[in-house]
């Protein structure tokens, strides 16, 4: 762990010497390449978090109204900051994404709903680092059954939808599409976000679409466009 995997991405992560030799020395591109696929990381991180945090908090009847009516996550700001602080620590000490897991909600609907859990689950995953090769050992079978109940817990919303209203279902219905054709929770949601805005200005509804819409929206055709 301290040899080859702790502070790598310091002294390894930003050495583009290969690439830019792959490439004929292109700064440009280099550039160009450097730029999309942190915009594409970062739109997949924080949608991924987005949308994890909303189904725990849902599974867990944790939603709360705001000053519209509307359900929204609770302390939104401190979760995505806590998020973004894990993301960071995870990729200095050279593991995989640090963030949030649908399968939280799991654990959000029996009662995990502290900040105690939290630590408590946190003090295991420490344990964790050193019994890895124990952990391998576990089939996927093992776990699958509880990832099936956690897909019943957050489905259950699917009943709020106005059905009738084609603005509402079709962007409802294409992220439970295509987040497991896609096996990702961002591209879902853009699919699902791109849908509702060509809905909403094919029906003449464009002053129901917010600003915040218009940009992510935007956000995420440009990273279509530019990394596939």
């Amino acid at each position: 762990f301290g040899s080859e995997s702790f502070g790598k991405v310091f002294t390894e992560g930003f050495d583009f010497s290969g690439y830019l030799a792959a490439e004929g020395d292109s700064i440009g591109t280099l550039v160009i390449t450097f730029a999309t696929t942190s915009l594409a990381f970062c739109m997949v991180d924080m949608f991924d978090t987005l949308g994890t945090l909303y189904g725990a908090c849902r599974g867990g009847n944790l939603l709360v109204k705001n000053a519209k009516g509307e359900d929204e996550v609770p302390n939104m700001n401190r979760a995505m900051l806590a998020d973004a602080l894990a993301t960071c620590t995870g990729a200095v000490c050279g593991t995989s994404t640090v963030t949030t897991f649908v399968e939280s909600s799991a654990g959000v609907a029996v009662g995990g709903r502290t900040g105690l859990s939290s630590v408590v689950t946190a003090a295991m995953f420490l344990v964790a680092m050193f019994l890895s090769p124990v952990a391998s050992l576990i089939p996927a079978c093992a776990y699958a059954a509880a990832l099936i109940y956690v897909g019943i817990l957050m489905i259950g919303c699917v009943k709020n939808i106005d059905w009738d209203d084609p603005a509402a279902a079709i962007p409802a219905f294409l992220p439970m599409l295509m987040m497991p054709f896609s096996y990702n929770i961002s591209y879902g949601i853009a699919f699902g976000l791109i849908a509702y805005v060509a809905i909403h200005l094919i029906s003449c509804r464009i002053k129901e679409i917010k600003i915040g819409t218009w940009v992510v929206t935007l956000l995420f055709l440009a990273m279509f466009l530019l990394t596939h």
